[in-house]
């Protein structure tokens, strides 16, 4: 285990890419080999442990504030692209090529899960063949993950989007709308979400657009055609 996060390489081909400050909160964990951790110089990951179990696996970590751990598993890639926060500690899982993209601008509130495996096989008993095969998880940006949201393999959600408390996403949802429940549905179109705090930023009344600077690129209305399956 590497217990600091700095440049790195070992003879089975395994690569760390960083150029930042060496961080003592990041322990990384090479088992097999040609497996590529590369995280930006000004990335602020923190209290986070990367496992990667197999081979030929790549990990993206952008300029954020991503706190987690993540397992990458054989042929897989995670790329959490710039400017993505985390409350605390995010769960994300690969395994056997599957991949897991977290978009610009994202914000993942507490017990965030992204789980693109099951991480044990299910057979069908009669064919003796899987029914539980891994599938890619795409965020797409400035989304907001609630506190303890899961998405499951297969799981996508659209720019601008709201993925409510609880929720759990198999199905793919699209742009600015909200969804919820088990399994989550779209509830609301047309939405878009800001950052700043109902009682934290100023001002402590926000009745509209006007009250707060808003990121208009990500104000759109929802796409036409329906995503959810």
């Amino acid at each position: 285990m590497i217990v600091t996060l700095g440049a790195y390489e070992d003879k089975r081909g395994n690569v760390i890419i960083y150029n930042g400050e060496h961080r003592n909160s990041v322990k990384i964990t090479f088992s097999g080999e040609n497996n590529r951790l590369i995280v930006d110089e000004h990335s602020q990951i923190n209290n986070s442990m990367i496992l990667f179990d197999c081979n030929h696996g790549v990990c993206e970590i952008g300029n954020n504030k991503f706190v987690g751990n993540i397992r990458i598993g054989q042929d897989c890639n995670v790329r959490i692209n710039d400017k993505v926060t985390c409350t605390n500690s995010c769960i994300i899982t690969t395994a056997e090529g599957s991949s897991v993209l977290i978009g610009e601008d994202c914000m993942l509130a507490s017990s965030v899960e992204l789980r693109a495996d099951d991480a044990h096989p299910i057979f069908n008993v009669r064919t003796g063949l899987r029914i539980n095969l891994p599938r890619d998880i795409v965020v797409g940006e400035h989304v907001w993950l609630a506190a303890r949201t899961t998405i499951l393999s297969g799981g996508m959600i659209g720019n601008g989007s709201i993925l409510g408390y609880g929720s759990i996403l198999k199905s793919r949802i699209p742009n600015n709308c909200i969804a919820v429940g088990v399994p989550a549905k779209v509830t609301k179109r047309n939405v878009a979400w800001e950052r700043p705090h109902l009682s934290i930023t100023p001002p402590f009344y926000k009745p509209d657009k006007n009250s707060i600077p808003v990121t208009s690129k990500y104000w759109k209305r929802t796409a036409v055609k329906k995503l959810e399956n």
